[in-house]
C-alpha cells in the first residue's frame, strides 16, 4: 500500500528576464503544486554530517505525470505546509539532488536538500 501524499509541494524553474539595461535578472517562476508525501532520512554518517551543519535531507514521493515528469535538478522545492508564509514563494525551499521513478513508475522519488546555497 502506497504512502499517503498529506503534504502540499510546489515546485519552481529558474529564469531570467531583460532588465533594460543591457543584463538580466534571475529568479524564479513557481511551475505547478502537488500532493507529496516526505521521508526524512536518519541514518548513515553523510546524513548525520549534513543534518549537523543545519540541512535536512529528504526524499519526497510525487505522482508521476507529465508536470511532474518536467522536473529537473535545476528546479527546487516549496514545502508548503511548513516554513515561512510571507513573501512571494513560502515555505522551506530545497534543492533538488535527485529524480528516480517509483519501482511500479506511479510515482517520481526526489531527493532534496534544505538549508543549502542555491
Amino acid at each position: 500500500m502506497a504512502a499517503p501524499l498529506l503534504d502540499h509541494v510546489a515546485f519552481d524553474e529558474p529564469t531570467q528576464a531583460d532588465n533594460g539595461q543591457g543584463g538580466t535578472i534571475s529568479g524564479w517562476l513557481e511551475r505547478f503544486c502537488t500532493r507529496a508525501h516526505f521521508k526524512y532520512l536518519r541514518g548513515g554518517e553523510t546524513v548525520l554530517q549534513a543534518r549537523l551543519s543545519g540541512q535536512q535531507t529528504v526524499v519526497v514521493k510525487v505522482r508521476n505525470s507529465a508536470a511532474a515528469r518536467s522536473i529537473t535538478p535545476v528546479w527546487r522545492m516549496r514545502d508548503l505546509h511548513r516554513g515561512s508564509t510571507a513573501g512571494e514563494f513560502p515555505g522551506v525551499i530545497y534543492n533538488i539532488r535527485s529524480i528516480i521513478p517509483s519501482d511500479d513508475r506511479l510515482y517520481l522519488e526526489l531527493t532534496c536538500q534544505s538549508g543549502v546555497a542555491t
